[in-house]
């Protein structure tokens, strides 16, 4: 109180010349300064409350299978585990890392939980061997009926948008990551409410003594809000603002919430137009691992990029960051966070960069699409848009990237008559539906239209199979040497003007045997069985797949309906699976953030009526590529597979198509003009190369030869009755057991004439069979 008397005369003399600037100020601070710091105060809570709540929906292939038996190549197990995010480390002893010693892969699995349940983490030996895994091994040595690799992470839903992000929460980093970015950029982050004036202090007077900026003084709670709020000028508005966003964001947040922000949004390069924000993304894109899988040196390069993302960048100046690097691994040893001979011996290590490792950023969009399509049927956007959900998908990552490199290959190959040319294909699992590959079009990742879904144009003689199908379904007045009259057609339509369809080779073959017809995909012949099987039956049969747009003209018989690759690959299907209407399906099942299953997709199959006329289309399918119009193909490598499939080609030849499958894999193929102009090709010409092109890569099990329950029988192709198989022109043939009648067509005259040796015999003869 006496200081406070004593100075009151002072107080006194002085307010008269602070008074003005006193009430401006208090003015200022009031009427500018405390509505600017609440509408900064609000923005801050917003934005960061969405940063650090918006936890993703994330979308994952299928886990890959190992077990003995199943086909595998060296070149496809490596592309799965690049694509699955493992790293060849030379040891595989760390989860998410393999090692190759000859056939012999040893992985060590990272496990996961999917809707089946998944797998646990473990290291097993696969070893490889004539185009299929031989042996799978756990690490003590014992057999393993079958294991699974984790399923790659192919995408993350915000709502109904996509984008690629990593948000990784603080308990699910590294430690050595945690601490060691503490000990490097901000040693005092726990004690400081935002800024650090120690350490502006220290920086300043380093920086005077070198006489350049060789230190800052910034924490990471200011490098956070540059991150968040600002941009890159250097004045002093900004300066403030930064200060100030600093002291507002450690007012409203622990220090635990601030750092796993900072942990998932600092810069740390470029890929292309796309910034890599976050260590989990940094992981993923210099060395194509997850953050939990990184080690010493890898965790001390991302840490050491902090300082400068471009300056350090591995790739282009690894000179540059391997010395930062050794430089924060020192400082590791010198903090106590790693021992120094660890140190030094992760200082002699390489970069280790991945030199294919990059951020799949919406890397499958036609397959997305499907995956969609089916999720919101059962989780409307406002689930979506909460998020932490997980979506596990079909996708095979092999046959997706195997398709795409197809579609790319074949019209490169055709130069410049390649170069209009637009290309869609689906790729299922034969036996259940699964769709793991769309294309939806020649460039792989296009954003825009999606031609395996949405494109409808004339499918031409891929119709063909589905014809001769019902017709087999009743084997007592076909089977597959029935004799079919392939000439010439005379049919007036609607308009009254004449329908005169012809073959493509423009002749007429007379009595052809049904195979044959549908081998070398006469038109004639198809469309005399389609008129006499009846119209009728045949529509119905095609909508019984929800297909509404098929006419009953008999231009329907030669493919006059416009449908989509998937709605042929959906057709297809059937034939592939023995006989069962299976939808495609993309999604196996979703979980929420806690691991708990919300929804099982799972495909019930048809009872399978049409079983052993499916079985009979599937052997003539076969025999198109043995000797009809995929011949080229089905003659050259691929025969060992033995695959069954038809080609297409739309009127005046616009649309090129083959569907074909093997014991595993069914591939659907589109080319064609997106102006619907003429292509000049033919089904084999364009999309057979295309299938082709594909299962020249992808694994895949054949065809039997003969199918399973069937009859073989040796058949007169002139009667398609039962014959002595000494008969010339006697072919044997797969039959419905029973069906054909007892009556055999002999040769006695034929063989006659040959025992003499005299001329031609007289056509074979009816008679009851002993």
């Amino acid at each position: 109180m006496p200081l406070l008397n004593r100075c009151r005369p002072f107080i006194a003399a002085l307010w008269p010349r602070v008074r003005l600037p006193f009430w401006a100020g208090l003015g200022f601070l009031l009427g500018f300064l405390v509505p600017y710091v609440v509408v900064l105060d609000r923005r801050v809570r917003e934005r960061f409350d969405e940063l650090v709540f918006a936890v993703p929906t994330r979308v994952y292939a299928r886990p890959l299978a190992l077990a003995p038996g199943v086909p595998m190549t060296p070149a496809t197990l490596e592309l799965e585990l690049t694509f699955a995010g493992y790293g060849r480390d030379g040891r595989g002893e760390l989860p998410g890392s393999w090692t190759r010693n000859g056939a012999s892969y040893l992985i060590a699995s990272r496990g996961y939980a999917d809707p089946d349940g998944g797998e646990l983490p473990r290291r097993i030996r696969v070893t490889l061997s004539q185009g299929q895994v031989a042996t799978v091994l756990d690490a003590g040595g014992t057999p393993l009926k079958l294991a699974h690799l984790d399923p790659a992470r192919i995408a993350t839903v915000y709502g109904a948008q996509q984008e690629e992000r990593r948000i990784v929460h603080l308990a699910d980093v590294p430690p050595l990551l945690v601490t060691g970015l503490q000990a490097v950029e901000d040693r005092d982050f726990k004690h400081h409410f935002g800024i650090d004036p120690g350490a502006i202090a220290r920086a300043a007077f380093a920086n005077l003594r070198a006489g350049h900026t060789v230190q800052g003084g910034s924490t990471l709670t200011q490098q956070l809000v540059r991150n968040l709020f600002l941009d890159r000028n250097q004045n002093l508005l900004r300066k403030f603002n930064e200060a100030l966003l600093s002291v507002l964001i450690e007012a409203h947040y622990p220090k635990d919430r601030i750092l796993e922000a900072y942990l998932n949004e600092v810069f740390l390069g470029q890929q292309g137009g796309q910034a890599v924000h976050g260590f989990a993304a940094a992981a993923e894109f210099y060395f194509g691992r997850r953050l939990e899988d990184l080690r010493a040196p890898e965790i001390a390069l991302l840490v050491g990029m902090v300082k400068g993302p471009s300056y350090y960048d591995p790739r282009r100046y690894p000179e540059r960051a391997l010395a930062r690097r050794n430089l924060v691994l020192q400082q590791f040893a010198h903090t106590g966070l790693l021992d120094p001979q660890a140190a030094r011996d992760a200082a002699a290590t390489p970069l280790g960069i991945a030199a294919q490792a990059q951020l799949p950023h919406n890397r499958f969009p036609a397959f997305m699409q499907l995956v969609r399509a089916q999720i919101l049927r059962d989780f409307d956007d406002a689930t979506l848009r909460a998020g932490n959900l997980a979506i596990y998908t079909t996708l095979d990552p092999a046959a997706q990237l195997y398709a795409e490199q197809a579609v790319a290959t074949t019209l490169a190959r055709m130069g410049r008559r390649g170069e209009p040319l637009q290309a869609a294909g689906v790729v299922t699992d034969a036996r259940n539906g699964n769709v793991l590959a769309v294309v939806g079009s020649r460039t792989p990742g296009d954003q825009g239209f999606n031609r395996a879904l949405d494109a409808r144009r004339p499918i031409g003689s891929t119709i063909k199979p589905f014809v001769y199908l019902v017709a087999l379904a009743e084997p007592a007045r076909w089977n597959l040497a029935t004799p079919l009259d392939d000439s010439p057609v005379l049919m007036r339509q609607p308009d009254g003007s004449p329908w005169m369809p012809q073959n493509d080779d423009h002749l007429s073959h007379g009595q052809v045997p049904l195979v044959d017809a549908l081998a070398h995909s006469w038109n004639l012949a198809t469309i005399h069985l389609g008129l006499e099987v009846g119209l009728p039956r045949i529509q119905g049969f095609l909508r019984s797949f929800g297909l509404q747009n098929v006419d009953a003209g008999p231009s329907l018989l030669l493919g006059a309906v416009d449908l989509s690759p998937m709605q042929v690959s959906q057709l297809y299907q059937f034939l592939a699976s023995g006989g069962h209407a299976l939808p495609p399906l993309a999604v196996r099942g979703v979980l929420d953030g806690e691991g708990r299953a919300l929804k099982r997709y799972e495909v019930e199959a048809s009872p399978g009526r049409y079983a052993q006329p499916v079985a009979l289309t599937t052997w003539a399918m076969q025999q198109v590529m043995r000797y009809g119009t995929g011949a080229a193909v089905g003659n050259g490598e691929l025969a060992r597979l033995n695959p069954a499939g038809k080609t297409g080609t739309s009127d005046s030849q616009r649309d090129s198509w083959f569907a074909g499958f093997t014991a595993d894999h069914l591939a659907v193929f589109w080319m064609g003009r997106d102006d619907n102009k003429v292509t000049s090709l033919w089904g084999n010409s364009g999309a057979l190369r295309a299938w082709a092109a594909l299962f020249q890569r992808l694994p895949t099990r054949p065809l039997p030869p003969t199918p399973e329950g069937m009859e073989l029988a040796w058949v007169n192709p002139a009667t398609g009755r039962r014959t002595d198989p000494n008969c010339d022109g006697a072919r044997q043939i797969p039959v419905i057991p029973g069906s054909l009648p007892a009556d055999t067509d002999t040769c006695f005259w034929q063989r006659l004439g040959h025992l003499f040796g005299g001329g031609p015999a007289p056509a074979a003869s009816t008679a009851p069979s002993p």
